[in-house]
């Protein structure tokens, strides 16, 4: 069964209700459109503010990288700089360090031959010193000589030679024990005594100029009697009689007389060169015989004949022979520092 047509004023109603229905559709479509614009404009606005943010971003980035490219760079150049410097200053390094090392060799050198020098010096005034010493007996001599090498080994300021001090130091409290003789003084005394052998008068000479005073004595007398006392003394030249009291005459012609004196003499001087080898028995010897030989042939009443006899006296009575130290400490002790620093040299 079909439906009956609606009327006309139905279609107008419902055209009408239509109408009225679509536009608050129209309405919310506008609005929804228009929501639907704003939204894409303020996405829109918001994605170019985005991409401009990120634009200058990149922008920003690509600045910095470059700075930091520039800056790496420059970096790089100034590591390459650093490191030529540092090149140079280690080249500079090991000549220094080469400098340093030749200049320590060089000073150990210098200080090594200073030190042979010092040396040297020391053991040539203990050389002197002991010549000085067993030679002449020269004690005082000696004593100042190590005193001497003592005083350089001081100046020189070395811990080293503290050993070397301690033994001269020995030798010299062992010379300072020493009695004191004065050798020089008893060589002066017989020198004195040699130089003037030649002008001691003789026995015999005295002798004569006694016999001849008594000859010329003037005597108050008479003619007769002074005519026969010159007589006799006239016979008296011619013929002489002496009582002698001693064993052996001491009548010396000329050439005896000379010989005399220089055996005399040289019995001194073998006298004196006892005394400086200290040989007390042929020191002894020497000066009896010599004052044996004064006693005998020279008038030992005259002043120069009796000075000989008491210097004579005088040298026989002073004791030469005594107990001399060795310097063979002090020697050894320099050798011995010597050979150290020839192996240390090797």
């Amino acid at each position: 069964m079909e439906n009956p047509a609606p009327a006309p004023n139905s279609r107008a109603s419902l055209t009408r209700r239509i109408a009225w229905l679509s536009l608050p559709v129209a309405i919310a479509l506008a609005v929804a459109a228009l929501l639907v614009v704003w939204h894409w404009y303020e996405g829109r606005s918001q994605i170019d503010a985005l991409r401009e943010e990120f634009a200058r971003s990149l922008r920003e980035t690509d600045n910095e990288s470059r700075d930091a490219r520039l800056l790496a760079k420059q970096a790089q150049e100034s590591l390459r700089e650093a490191q030529a410097r540092l090149s140079q200053l280690e080249l500079k390094l090991a000549d220094s360090q080469n400098q340093q090392i030749a200049l320590e060799a060089l000073y150990q050198e210098l200080s090594r031959n200073r030190d042979e020098w010092v040396l040297a010096e020391v053991e040539q005034i203990l050389a002197i010193a002991a010549q000085q010493l067993h030679l002449a007996g020269n004690v005082q001599a000696a004593l100042a000589a190590l005193q001497t090498a003592d005083a350089r080994l001081a100046r020189a300021a070395r811990p080293q030679f503290i050993s070397l001090r301690r033994a001269l130091a020995r030798d010299i409290d062992r010379l300072n024990t020493v009695p004191n003789i004065d050798i020089p003084g008893l060589a002066a005394m017989l020198d004195q005594v040699i130089a003037g052998v030649d002008s001691l008068p003789l026995a015999q000479d005295a002798r004569t100029q006694a016999g001849a005073d008594g000859a010329a004595a003037p005597v108050q007398q008479g003619f007769w009697t002074r005519l026969a006392n010159e007589l006799l003394g006239e016979l008296k030249q011619l013929i002489r009689v002496e009582k002698i009291e001693r064993a052996d005459p001491a009548l010396l012609t000329p050439s005896q007389t000379f010989f005399l004196r220089e055996n005399l003499k040289l019995r001194l001087l073998s006298a004196r060169l006892a005394l400086v080898a200290r040989d007390e028995v042929t020191y002894h010897g020497d000066l009896k015989v010599a004052a044996s030989w004064l006693d005998r042939y020279f008038d030992t009443r005259s002043g120069a004949a009796t000075a000989a006899a008491a210097s004579l006296k005088q040298l026989a009575s002073s004791g030469i022979s005594m107990a001399l130290p060795t310097l063979g400490e002090s020697l050894a002790a320099v050798r011995n520092y010597k050979t150290s620093l020839d192996k240390a040299a090797r």
